[in-house]
């Protein structure tokens, strides 16, 4: 029974996007792989015809015999150093997550980056075989002297981080281009590593066998991919959330000042009402407060001023506003003249 039907299927992953199954081509070509790596280390720890081979490569000195393709070869092993070729495929890879809504290329390169170093690194350090260069003695396997050439570490990344490209393909057509470019790719950096002196050719072997199991041991690990997938997504998401909030988000309301009208000073004097006046209707309920020993009328809600009612007279009995006599103010020293009388031939002016 398969566990990975029971798996959601993240969203935005294309339907005809499978997992490749461990087919019984897979399994054969995985006990296949795990004979020549096994071969591969009993022939170097009993020092058999593979190490003889080992040193008549390294005696032949391949960069001395063709010192034309040395420059070339110098760039051309970057294609398996572990830093240039990891950045350059995840920010393909990251491209593809993206597009396709899922982390699974990601999770694979990483899966498979580090299962690589796990097996390769140990093997290194368990091994402790000198490479040609520090080689002290002649048809010597140079194990445990601290040594950690063995196996190729440029030759098993080279297989393990291109041919993740042709795993992950999505169809035949590509999955079959992007095999013979690894496949290129993986055999020009283990020969390079001959050519120039730093490995031997038994730790190419070995690197290419380690690659190899990497890659095919990936369809083992998709389940546990596939259940890692789903929380990190859901923690990413969070994140994504928490950095840049939702931009249709409400704006805190802010509160309203209160506006109000223009203060006009009250006077003294009251104005006389106009038939204007009673033509406004009756607003609402007046209050009055007193100002200087009168009563006024207060504001209305809408900021107007009112007078309260008075009583009307007759323009025969209002106050005069002049004030009678004369406008000239007193003196002490000017004597009130007399008026003069009107005789005839003179007339009285104004």
């Amino acid at each position: 029974m398969r566990t990975d039907d029971k798996l959601p299927r993240p969203e935005g992953r294309p339907a005809d996007l499978t997992w490749p199954r461990m087919t019984r081509v897979r399994r054969w070509l995985l006990g296949s792989t795990l004979a020549v790596y096994a071969a591969t280390v009993i022939g170097v720890l009993t020092t058999s015809w593979l190490v003889r081979l080992d040193w008549q490569v390294m005696l032949f000195r391949p960069y001395k015999q063709w010192p034309e393709f040395h420059t070339f070869l110098d760039y051309f092993v970057v294609l398996g150093q572990r830093g240039p070729t990891a950045v350059a495929v995840a920010a393909w890879l990251g491209w593809c997550s993206w597009r396709r809504r899922t982390l699974r290329p990601l999770l694979v390169l990483g899966t498979s980056l580090l299962l690589l170093n796990v097996t390769v690194g140990a093997a290194k350090l368990g091994m402790g075989r000198l490479g040609p260069h520090y080689a002290t003695t002649v048809g010597s396997n140079e194990m445990w002297a601290d040594g950690d050439i063995f196996p190729s570490g440029h030759t098993a990344n080279a297989v393990v981080t291109w041919g993740v490209l042709a795993y992950l393909a999505t169809t035949p057509q590509a999955r079959r281009i992007a095999s013979v470019i690894a496949a290129i790719f993986a055999l020009g950096v283990g020969m390079t590593t001959v050519y120039l002196g730093t490995h031997w050719v038994s730790d190419v072997l070995l690197g290419w066998a380690a690659g190899l199991l990497v890659l095919l041991a990936l369809p083992w690990l998709e389940p546990v991919m596939a259940r890692a997938e789903h929380p990190l997504l859901a923690l990413w998401h969070r994140l994504r959330a928490a950095v840049r909030p939702a931009t249709g988000a409400p704006s805190p309301a802010v509160p309203a000042l209160p506006v109000t009208a223009p203060q006009r000073p009250v006077t003294a004097l009251a104005t006389p009402r106009t038939a204007r006046d009673e033509e406004v209707p009756a607003g609402p309920a007046r209050e009055t407060v007193a100002v200087g020993g009168r009563t006024v009328s207060a504001r209305s809600p809408e900021g107007r001023p009112h007078h309260p009612s008075r009583p009307h007279t007759s323009r025969s009995e209002r106050t005069p506003v002049t004030p009678t006599g004369s406008r000239r103010p007193p003196h002490a020293d000017r004597a009130a003249r007399a008026a003069a009388p009107v005789g005839p031939g003179r007339t009285v002016g104004g």
